[in-house]
């Protein structure tokens, strides 16, 4: 069975971390359950210009055919009935990118109201991989707990903070750098950017 992996898109800025991350994946012969926020459909169009009012339009020009043949499912928010909402669809684990404070605070707390946050929940209470990619600045103490919260249950923070030590040349070498980091936590390998000392 292809490795499965659920990602999330909420409204935090840094959409195309998700978007180049989803693409990473399919490229890695993973197939990709993804789940979007409503606030992370308009970050997708205020930032990539994704036509928010046509998704299944949007996501097949992104994603090519990956978004028809089952490679890429995509669910609905609302749909809680979803496979990835119960503990017993197996997946390796799930990537939130980018992840804002509300939906951190949400699945810190355990108040799942939607099928992201229940995808996340899933997660922690079956004891899988739960990699969230925070995107604040400024963080206040609220924010700063609840990451701490999480990352004492296992979760891994990757905070979407770009490094400089690789030489990145571009945009896309940055994004590429953060993408990394987040395939290095989920055991996958790339060739995203340069490691110290190679």
């Amino acid at each position: 069975m292809p490795r499965r992996w659920v990602v999330g898109i909420t409204g935090a800025s840094g959409a195309v971390y998700g978007v180049t991350l989803i693409k990473r994946l399919l490229e890695s012969d993973c197939r990709v359950h993804l789940v979007v926020s409503d606030a992370g459909w308009r970050v997708l169009k205020e930032e990539l210009g994704w036509d928010a009012a046509r998704r299944n339009d949007a996501l097949y020009a992104a994603f090519g055919e990956a978004a028809g043949d089952g490679r890429l499912v995509y669910h609905p928010l609302g749909d809680i009935g979803a496979s990835i909402a119960s503990g017993s669809f197996i997946c390796e684990g799930m990537a939130i990118v980018p992840c804002s404070m509300g939906t951190l605070a949400s699945i810190a707390h355990g108040t799942s109201t939607n099928l992201l946050t229940r995808a996340a929940d899933v997660m922690l209470k079956e004891g899988r991989p739960l990699l969230i990619v925070p995107r604040e600045t400024p963080l206040n103490a609220i924010h700063l707990e609840n990451m701490l919260k999480l990352a004492r249950l296992g979760v891994r923070i990757i905070p979407a903070m770009p490094a400089f030590y690789h030489g990145p040349q571009s945009l896309d070498d940055l994004v590429g750098f953060l993408v990394g980091k987040v395939m290095d936590n989920m055991g996958l390998a790339h060739n995203l950017y340069n490691r110290w000392g190679e």
